[in-house]
């Protein structure tokens, strides 16, 4: 972005960040942090706020920007670094943090994405996956599972006594203090929090075509979600296996986060084919990565919009008729073919099943992975664009078809609850629909 263009950006978010530096400098001395550390790392972090924002008013260089979010960013984290002792430590810098990163990089306009009229649907595709209304259901999911994981993060950090359990007590306190937890350098609940609240501030940065300006965006948002979204399957495995018992709080907060999986597939998918379009053009990957492709440049000095440009820019926070659909396809939860459902139902049959049951040993560790991998892959499948990854369903079915007579510690009933279940996930996985939407070409491997 040019300097003349730098200037028609707002310049209150920078005010608003230098009064929330002022505020840093007054919070340990006012909200007692009881943490050298913390006390130091805000003082700092609001020297550097004050400075750096003076800056970006006074000079109206875009790019510092950047750096002022990095401190938000650092904000947000040191409370779990330095083992905030005080609940009014953890809030200041996790509340404070969140609103330097918004008013860095998403009142006024993320640095660098080139705001610009022209088409917003990808080519090749019936809808828009970087729309408001498609990105929506996951900033809605990523924020709840920010307020669960900073429940949780409280009591390990040691600002509540309690914890909420309503089905597995006292599961959730044995989990939160268990030696799984304790591998973690910080609070792994507060370390999923930053995770949710990362995840929902990415999926508010760039505007309505960020799947081509801002391919790197898009790519990060992917991997905010889709990496955590593996590891969050992976600790609710580890919840019977290695612990022995569930822990509701983990398991809800677990599900918001394999729900936000589908919905982000399709924005890294339209990304994806931008970036190998221009490079079999000859235009550069990293290029086109880091700059995104334009079709229009801004060519008025002056750094005013174009013509039009702010109707497409109000038009993005607009509801349009396909806005209900690209809501829809956002919240794949609700538009998962029934097979996929009935999968999903037995993955979470098959996780109670040793309980239930009474199997032990190797066969109860099988069906409690066996059941978060069918429902993992039956939701996420419930995206058009991942629905080949059902097949996956067949494959397990196959295993627990075989499990019983290969592993020790099954039952009789567990036996016959595995060979139907395996038999049903095996017919589950067959039926094919017809594709609805259109992906640019990826229908192609959409079996």
């Amino acid at each position: 972005m040019s300097h003349s263009t730098a200037r028609a950006r707002p310049l209150w978010p920078h005010g608003a960040n230098m009064m929330l530096g002022a505020w840093l400098l007054s919070g340990p001395a006012t909200l007692g942090y009881r943490s050298a550390a913390l006390t130091a790392s805000d003082l700092i972090s609001g020297v550097l706020l004050l400075v750096l924002s003076t800056l970006a008013l006074w000079s109206r260089r875009a790019w510092l920007s950047w750096p002022i979010a990095g401190v938000g960013i650092w904000l947000m984290s040191a409370p779990l670094i330095f083992w905030a002792p005080t609940a009014a430590a953890y809030n200041n810098g996790t509340l404070i943090g969140a609103l330097v990163v918004a008013f860095a990089v998403l009142m006024p306009g993320t640095p660098g994405a080139k705001a610009e009229t022209g088409p917003e649907t990808p080519p090749g595709w019936s809808y828009n996956p970087s729309a408001w209304s498609h990105r929506a259901p996951i900033v809605a999911l990523a924020l709840a599972g920010f307020f669960i994981s900073r429940y949780m993060a409280a009591f390990q950090l040691g600002h509540i006594e309690t914890v909420w359990e309503p089905f597995f007590s006292p599961g959730t306190r044995r989990i939160l203090e268990s030696d799984v937890s304790k591998a973690f350098p910080v609070s792994d609940a507060g370390l999923g929090a930053l995770s949710y609240l990362m995840d929902a501030l990415a999926g508010l940065i760039g505007g309505a075509r960020r799947w081509r300006t801002m391919p790197w965006m898009v790519v990060l948002f992917g991997l905010f979600i889709i990496p955590p979204g593996v590891v969050s399957i992976v600790l609710v495995i580890l919840q019977p296996v290695a612990v022995g018992t569930w822990c509701t709080l983990c398991l809800i907060a677990a599900v918001a986060m394999l729900l936000m999986v589908p919905p982000a597939l399709d924005e890294v998918i339209a990304t994806g084919q931008l970036l190998l379009r221009n490079w079999r053009a000859g235009n550069g990957f990293w290029r086109t990565f880091w700059k995104g492709e334009t079709t229009e440049r801004m060519k008025d000095e002056g750094g005013s919009m174009k013509e039009g440009e702010a109707e497409a820019v109000a038009s993005s926070f607009s509801l349009q008729p396909s806005s209900f659909r690209e809501l829809a396809s956002g919240m794949v939860i609700f538009a998962m073919p029934w097979h996929l459902w009935l999968s999903a139902a037995i993955g979470v049959w098959l996780m109670a099943a040793p309980e239930v049951l009474g199997m032990r040993g190797a066969a109860a560790t099988s069906d409690y992975i066996a059941g978060a991998l069918v429902v993992t892959f039956a939701v996420i499948a419930g995206a058009e664009p991942a629905r080949i990854l059902r097949y996956f369903n067949a494959a397990g079915g196959a295993w627990l078809l075989a499990a019983p007579f290969l592993l020790s510690g099954s039952t009789p009933a567990a036996t016959w609850s595995n060979i139907f279940a395996g038999l049903a996930l095996i017919l589950l996985s067959l039926p094919r629909r017809k594709v609805k939407e259109r992906y640019g070409g990826w229908e192609r491997f959409i079996a």
